[in-house]
């Protein structure tokens, strides 16, 4: 005799245990500062975030709204320090490779001395946070919803169409987001990169529905999710390519190094730029109506 098949509840339910999971294993590991913990609990977090939001018409109106505010608050708090880390690690290297006459290693040097400058002065707020009671009082609230799940009768429908469905939307708010992106080429470049990060935020959004889906759907929804990812990751780089200028350009006023600074800084352009290039045709694979047939 043939399993049921899963609901589309119980799909989305397996999602949050895990990542609480996650989340929960990471606590000593990040107040030990271990390489990569904090990237990986606020990635637990945004991934939680993202599951109660892309999914909230199942739970029973406002019941997660505040667990969507608190891992807001939880993801921010550990993204100082590690923002600031992974920005001077990106920028050192890359001042590594700049001609001799830009003074790499010493462009470098500078470059690390300002990441561990700042990682220092940030690190203790991530403790505090994880030492807080708001902290405390997220976990038990996690904990809280797994065991007594605030489901809404909706939830209890057949996974696979209503995964389908809901990759659909999220395929079609990323699209709407990556033309009104591509529409801004020529507005102030302060207003187009806000509407490539806005169309980034939407892609990890339908990535993370695609990695949600999969257990239940199997390829079809880790193929989807590939697709979104690389759309992600293209304005990720987009978004790395514009902080890392601005904070040059920041920078470049009191620094012993101008003139390899500056060098630094055209390359972040350049990078944004080719970025840009290169949205509509990763967005073209991420696009079409093939990717939805989940059934």
């Amino acid at each position: 005799m043939a399993r049921p098949e899963a609901t589309v509840g119980q799909v989305l339910l397996a999602r949050i245990e895990g990542q609480v999971a996650v989340l929960a294993s990471l606590d000593d590991a990040v107040r030990a500062d271990e390489p990569d913990a904090v990237h990986r609990m606020r990635v637990a977090c945004r991934r939680l975030r993202s599951a109660l939001r892309t999914f909230r018409r199942l739970f029973t109106p406002g019941a997660t709204d505040h667990l969507v505010t608190e891992l807001r608050w939880l993801a921010a708090a550990l993204g100082g320090a590690r923002d600031r880390e992974v920005l001077a690690e990106r920028l050192a290297a890359q001042a590594r490779e700049l001609p001799a006459g830009c003074r790499p290693e010493q462009v470098a040097a500078e470059l690390e001395r300002w990441g561990r400058a700042e990682y220092r002065q940030i690190w203790p707020e991530v403790v505090a946070a994880l030492d807080s009671p708001r902290r405390r009082a997220l976990a038990d609230g996690l904990a809280a919803l797994l065991a007594d799940p605030p489901l809404r009768r909706r939830a209890d429908r057949a996974a696979t169409p209503e995964l389908a469905r809901i990759a659909e939307r999220e395929q079609r708010r990323t699209g709407e987001r990556v033309r009104a992106a591509l529409a801004a080429g020529t507005a102030p470049a302060e207003q187009r990169d806000r509407a490539l990060h806005d169309a980034r935020k939407a892609a990890k959004r339908a990535r993370y529905a695609g990695e949600t889906a999969a257990p239940a759907v199997g390829a079809a929804a880790e193929r989807y999710a590939e697709r979104m990812k690389a759309v992600q990751e293209l304005l990720g780089e987009h978004q790395d390519a514009v902080v890392a200028a601005d904070t040059l350009a920041g920078q470049a006023a009191g620094s012993g190094e101008p003139f390899g600074l500056g060098a630094l800084y055209a390359r972040q352009l350049a990078a944004a730029e080719a970025a840009r290039a290169r949205l509509p045709q990763v967005w073209a694979r991420a696009a079409g109506h093939k990717l939805l047939r989940f059934g």
